[in-house]
């Protein structure tokens, strides 16, 4: 089995090896893994980036944003907190049915049930829950597709299903909206099609899954004192894995700002008519991800031939960066394509190719779930940081004319971004 590639062996963190018996499977697992990752993006993002912000405004009018601000930082913590529990929960299941495949089945349940709590609701709390229903079942689903690739593949050749992965976001949303917009305006196909969707590819995944079934006497070990390991690796004892934490969770504080509040930066800046944001988003949406297609996949497999990670998370975060500063200063839609499609290269590259790097710092590849639930706290943090300070960001240098100032936000996102490329340099035990 090929190692973990190293920069200087007598520096590095003494990383464990992956598990034994790694399979490297092909597209019959490849395919349905894509879909499924694919699919359930597309329900929560389509959520996240439109028809919350329609229900939003539905309900509280004149407060839309605060009301946004409310459910999708409420929902956050809670898929926060999901992450990890339910990573450290799938890592210790002995199911006869596998320790991925049941959090395949309940992720699709919760996804449809929050779907149509989201679609009844007529008021904040409403929404909240509903969101929040849907957030856990997008991350119980996920945390088994994330967990499947160390599962499976060898460190060495994780470049291409990293990308797969990492196109699951951007790709996610192009499909969310795509059939939110195909079914515009009705409100309940544009919620409850994408969600569907999700459930449905969730399902055939847990079906077709060949998941390995946990002895009791292999299921780690778990006491008291270990809760707060759920939540946390010491990033002193591992200072790789903590330093691509930081990484992560300042790029998706850039990420963040757009997802979240491209549609009002539409309607209010670009004055785009809330009947036409579907559609604006939707073709912001397939520019990105058309530059992610292009390039994430050809980065992917590059990556794992010349055995190196880094240069490509390195500067894909740089390009990522000047994109969204590009966004802030756009003073027209055109503009703002073009920013998006700079965006979409970097984005693209740092998505496919970090989760090949995270896996490799893994504390314990054994058991990869709840380090990787760890790991996406910092995908998700940002989620809700970034509704809690966008007000006051939002207020620098608004004026009467400028109520919302959308440049400060999204200028605070690409720095964010820029050094949290910066960030990766110093990982030591991955070239």
């Amino acid at each position: 089995m090929t190692s973990v590639p190293t920069t200087d062996a007598s520096v590095a963190e003494d990383l464990p090896a992956p598990p034994e018996g790694s399979k490297n499977p092909g597209l019959a697992f490849m395919i349905p893994l894509a879909f499924a990752v694919v699919s359930v993006n597309a329900g929560l993002l389509a959520a996240a980036i439109l028809t919350l912000s329609l229900k939003s405004a539905a309900i509280g009018g004149d407060s839309a944003t605060t009301v946004l601000s409310i459910v999708v930082g409420v929902a956050s913590i809670f898929a926060l907190i999901g992450y990890p529990v339910i990573g450290r929960l799938s890592d210790r299941t002995t199911s006869p049915f596998g320790r991925r495949r049941p959090f395949l089945v309940l992720g699709a349940i919760l996804i449809v049930l929050g779907a149509l709590v989201i679609l009844s609701a007529a008021s904040t709390l409403l929404l909240t829950i509903g969101f929040i229903l849907m957030m856990t079942g997008s991350v119980s689903s996920l945390v088994a597709c994330l967990a499947v690739v160390p599962d499976q593949i060898e460190p060495a050749k994780r470049g291409m299903p990293s990308a797969m992965i990492g196109l699951g976001t951007p790709v996610g949303a192009l499909v969310g909206l795509f059939i939110a917009q195909l079914v515009s305006p009705n409100l309940a196909a544009m919620i409850l099609v994408p969600s569907g969707l999700a459930a449905v590819a969730s399902l055939v995944f847990a079906v077709v899954l060949k998941d390995r079934q946990l002895a009791p006497e292999e299921r780690p070990p778990f006491a008291a004192t270990d809760l707060l390991g759920t939540f946390w690796v010491n990033p002193f004892k591992k200072p790789s894995f903590g330093l691509a934490w930081i990484s992560r969770l300042l790029l998706f504080l850039g990420v963040s700002a757009v997802n979240a509040y491209q549609a009002f930066y539409l309607i209010m800046v670009q004055h785009v008519s809330p009947q036409e944001v579907a559609g604006k988003i939707f073709i912001a949406t397939l520019v990105l991800t058309a530059m992610s297609l292009i390039f994430a996949p050809v980065a992917g497999k590059i990556s794992d031939k010349v055995g190196r990670r880094k240069p490509f998370v390195v500067i894909s975060a740089i390009v990522f960066a000047i994109g969204l500063g590009m966004v802030a200063i756009a003073s027209s839609f055109s503009g703002f394509l073009i920013a998006i499609a700079i965006m979409g290269l970097g984005q693209g590259v740092y998505f496919a190719v970090d989760f090949a790097l995270v896996t490799q710092v893994l504390p314990d590849q054994t058991n990869p779930a709840k380090d990787l639930g760890i790991m996406n706290l910092a995908s998700n943090l940002p989620t809700s940081i970034v509704p809690a300070i966008a007000p006051a960001l939002l207020a620098i240098g608004a004026s009467a004319t400028n109520p919302q100032n959308f440049s400060s936000l999204f200028m605070f996102g690409a720095i964010a971004a820029l050094i949290g490329g910066l960030v990766i340099i110093p990982i030591k035990g991955v070239k």
